[in-house]
């Protein structure tokens, strides 16, 4: 347990990607199984220990700790697991620290009451930061900025095999992956791909010249892209999902790979075929349109959905591309013949929850910025460009496929609160809730618009950390409320993709993706941006 809780101590502290994948590769070669193959299931997401519960842990801390010092250590903390991990107080006789594998196994097979007793025993017998592993562990809540998809890179990288090898097998494979290890040491042929309908890895595209100053070599010049060259198609602001149906067997994924059927199960009925079909999840309207992705995100990570919430929000697919059909891969071809097996596929399917993205007509470099400029719904964040000569690729191959994003909305906010962050964040204050005037019956005041917790370096966290610290004004559990009035406040340029009403927001609005772009030391609070410029971007 302990090496497992150094390797979650060292990747929550490790920025580098390449560094954390050498951290989790250097695990793997170190540990035996079965403990290695339950630390990867830990990391990408795939354990669940249903016997201990977050409520449950907060009752056996309770009986330990006056509960007085626990909420003030828990307010300045801001993470259970890493509070209870620091504030424990241990009793003696406990002097064994117990193996993964042991955590594990035994827990799967325990009672709440009987993992409740391992669970104190155990933290009994590790010290800080074996308790904060054993919790994230049991609360199945990490946080430790590795994605299951990293981790099957390094997976890949410790069996020096393409990751898409390891993704393609994934959903057939349960803990603690014995027969993976096997094969990636060479001790045993490779696993047999025993999931119908499985996760194909998506091929991914690369930005195109939005900022001058992040060219990297696999950018173009946008006057490059001729219609003889490439297809332009409509970037939509939905989801990027897998539809795979197999056998009978059906099932949605996301690009990441994660399985999100039982959220769409209107989708699901739909996909009566035996093929893998690419494209972006969206809500359909009432009139035929497409609703906005705030729309789509009240039906998001749902473990069932009934069925008002599918009759409110119908799920539809704008399907991509087609990767397989029947046993045929359709990968290797060229994209303009994808595309026609594509539409020929789709009209026969002939299902309202399918249907095809359109091919945009262009001439020349003009009329695509246009384009992108100006689309006809605010659902459309920009454009994809695709060779027509391309392979359906796994990763982000150069030179083949572009997004073309709109240039993203920008605001003067004001910051009015701020929040402790997660992980190697714990420390400072990295959640930031801004705030744009708007007049009232008392006067004007600041009502917030949005939350951001990026787009700042490492220098700019720290001096917004400290500005927090320094104008403070109440606390609200972990939240800290800052000075923000017209005389005296920190003004942020925030940027943001698009912008939705929403009811659940006090404000009524709701930011897609909102960042923080500058920080406007020189800005006079009572210079920042009113709601009424936020209603213009939404025609009212």
């Amino acid at each position: 347990m302990q090496s497992f809780a150094a390797l979650l101590e060292r990747l929550v502290l490790t920025p580098s990607r390449n560094a954390k994948l050498q951290l989790i590769i250097d695990y793997l070669r170190h540990t035996p199984d079965p403990s290695r193959g339950w630390a990867i299931a830990a990391i990408t997401g795939d354990l669940s220990i249903p016997s201990v519960k977050p409520a449950a842990i907060r009752e056996l801390v309770a009986a330990r700790v006056d509960p007085v010092l626990f909420q003030l250590s828990y307010d300045y903390v801001g993470d259970l697991a890493e509070t209870i991990s620091l504030i424990w107080p241990q009793r003696p006789g406990a002097n064994r620290s117990p193996d993964l594998h042991e955590v594990v196994e035994t827990l799967m097979e325990s009672t709440k009451a009987e993992g409740l007793r391992l669970t104190e025993t155990w933290l009994d017998a590790l010290n800080s930061t074996g308790r904060w592993s054993l919790l994230k562990l049991v609360t199945g809540g990490l946080r430790i900025g590795v994605s299951a998809r990293l981790a099957r890179q390094a997976l890949a990288d410790f069996g020096k095999v393409d990751v898409s090898e390891i993704e393609e097998l994934w959903h057939g494979l349960t803990p603690p992956y014995i027969d993976l290890f096997a094969w990636l040491e060479g001790r045993a042929p490779k696993p047999i791909a025993s999931a119908l309908a499985p996760f194909r890895p998506p091929m991914l595209a690369h930005p195109l010249l939005d900022k001058s100053e992040r060219m990297a070599a696999e950018e173009i010049d946008p006057s490059r892209i001729s219609p003889t060259d490439f297809a332009a198609e409509w970037k939509w602001d939905g989801v990027r999902v897998q539809l795979v149906a197999d056998q009978g067997v059906r099932r949605l994924y996301t690009r990441n790979g994660d399985d999100i059927s039982k959220a769409f199960p209107d989708l699901i009925e739909a996909a009566d075929f035996n093929a893998a079909l690419d494209g972006e999840l969206l809500i359909r309207t009432p009139e035929g349109g497409v609703a906005s992705f705030n729309e789509l995100q009240q039906r998001l990570n749902r473990k069932t959905v009934t069925p008002k919430q599918m009759a409110e929000r119908p799920a539809m697919l704008r399907a991509y591309d087609i990767m397989q059909e029947g046993m045929e891969d359709l990968r290797p071809l060229a994209f303009a013949q994808r595309r026609k097996r594509l539409e020929t596929f789709v009209v026969t399917l002939n299902s309202p929850r399918i249907d095809l993205s359109s091919l945009l007509p262009f001439a020349d470099a003009v009329a695509l910025e246009d384009l992108r400029s100006h689309p006809p719904t605010r659902e459309i964040e920009g454009l994809m460009l695709k060779r027509w000569d391309s392979s359906y690729v796994p990763g982000r191959p150069a030179g083949q496929w572009y997004k073309w994003k709109r240039n993203p909305h920008l605001v003067d906010a004001v910051l009015m609160y701020a929040q402790r962050g997660h992980g190697k964040r714990s420390g400072l204050y990295s959640d930031f809730t801004f705030g744009v005037w708007r007049t009232t019956e008392t006067g004007e005041e600041l009502t917030p618009v949005g939350k951001a917790y990026f787009g700042f370096t490492d220098d700019e966290l720290t001096m917004l950390d400290r500005y927090v610290r320094e104008n403070e004004r109440e606390r609200f559990g972990p939240v800290r409320s800052v000075i923000a009035n017209a005389d005296q406040g920190l003004v942020l340029e925030v940027a943001f993709e698009g912008l939705q009403r929403s009811p659940r927001h006090r404000s009524g609005l709701a930011m897609r993706f909102p960042r923080i772009h500058r920080i406007r030391w020189d800005k006079p609070s009572r210079e920042a941006d009113r709601i009424e410029t936020l209603h213009e971007l939404l025609g009212d």
